[in-house]
């Protein structure tokens, strides 16, 4: 399989080789931005944005990753939209293309993975490798030590709970959790009342989803 042929493969989501030169030279070019990046000091915000916008395939206004970020490729398949929020240590296995909608937030210690491994061990003894496409959708929040396993979909407006190994597609508009991550119940009448356990409330609530809806 030559450089070329691996290279198509590897966008299709077909089986290749990653330890292909070509795809490796590549591969640590961008690496080597991603460890420029995690050497920044906390003052650096203008250099950390100009830095992530060169770094990944799309970045939106406003974007924040706290360092230190993990990824495959440095997020040069990674898509952000506007306003998107990253604790420390987000590790992106950013082989295939990962879509992250606006105003999602992204606990510490969270992995979002696209690229897997065939379960046939002559396969894997090759070091086979492909890669399946990660969707989230707006205004998602992930728990901390959430891990998104590849060609996952999930919806708008979700939540998924702390720890929690997402499995399949989540649907919006819901609060998931476990491992494999179900959903719990709905977003619902409950959570306009109480922003945590029995506690109340206390400010208005704008009418700010319709806004996020024509972005």
């Amino acid at each position: 399989m030559d450089s070329q042929e691996s290279a198509k493969r590897m966008e299709e989501g077909r089986l290749y080789l990653p330890s292909d030169p070509e795809i490796m030279k590549k591969q640590f070019d961008c690496l080597e931005k991603l460890y420029d990046y995690n050497q920044t000091r906390p003052h650096d915000q203008e250099l950390r944005a100009r830095m992530l916008k060169d770094m990944f395939a799309e970045l939106g206004e406003g974007c924040y990753i706290e360092p230190p970020l993990r990824s495959n490729w440095g997020g040069y398949h990674t898509h952000f939209g506007d306003h998107v929020y990253a604790n420390f240590n987000l590790t992106l296995v950013d082989d295939g293309h990962i879509y992250v909608g606006s105003k999602t937030m992204i606990g510490p210690n969270v992995t979002i993975a696209t690229a897997g491994h065939p379960i046939e061990p002559n396969l894997r003894y090759l070091e086979m490798q492909y890669n399946m496409d990660v969707h989230i959708g707006k205004n998602v929040w992930l728990g901390a030590g959430c891990v998104i396993l590849p060609g996952v979909t999930i919806g708008d407006n979700t939540v998924i709970g702390a720890g929690s190994i997402v499995t399949k597609d989540i649907p919006a508009g819901v609060v998931a959790v476990g491992n494999p991550c179900r959903v719990l119940r709905e977003v619902g009448e409950h959570d306009r009342e109480y922003y945590y356990r029995d506690r109340k409330i206390d400010v208005p609530i704008p009418d700010v989803l319709s806004k996020l809806d024509k972005d």
